[in-house]
């Protein structure tokens, strides 16, 4: 069954956005974000430890120790996709409790359900560079 592209993509991932981090940066909303998550097909990718399921990612989110984020958005490009979904690229800067901001880049990827959208696929990476 072919979907058409959603023409409010855009919108869609900014209020994803939006959302999703208004839920992260506050540690006692931070368990909630399990409502995004499929319980069985939802990956995500942190800082290269890859994790399968709402139950593993959740466990992962809820065992970060920072109480306080302050976060700057740079940019949030979002296109469509041909099932109906929404590809995110977030690029920002964070600042976890006392420690230096850092840079990083955070992808998403909706996927339709129902009136709504779950986060299929989510990969996070701060960008520092041993280099």
């Amino acid at each position: 069954m072919a979907v058409a592209l959603n023409p409010a993509y855009e919108a869609i991932g900014k209020g994803f956005v939006q959302q999703y981090y208004a839920l992260f940066d506050d540690p006692e909303q931070r368990p909630n974000l399990v409502n995004m998550y499929n319980a069985e097909t939802s990956f995500m990718t942190f800082e290269g430890m890859q994790l399968q399921g709402a139950v593993k990612i959740m466990e992962k989110l809820t065992s970060l120790t920072f109480q306080k984020i302050i976060r700057q958005i740079t940019a949030v490009d979002s296109q469509p996709m041909f099932d109906g979904g929404v590809l995110i690229n977030v690029l920002g800067r964070l600042q976890a409790d006392d420690d230096p901001p850092h840079a990083y880049s955070q992808i998403f990827v909706l996927k339709p359900l129902g009136n709504s959208f779950y986060c299929a696929h989510d990969i996070f990476r701060l960008n520092i560079h041993d280099s």
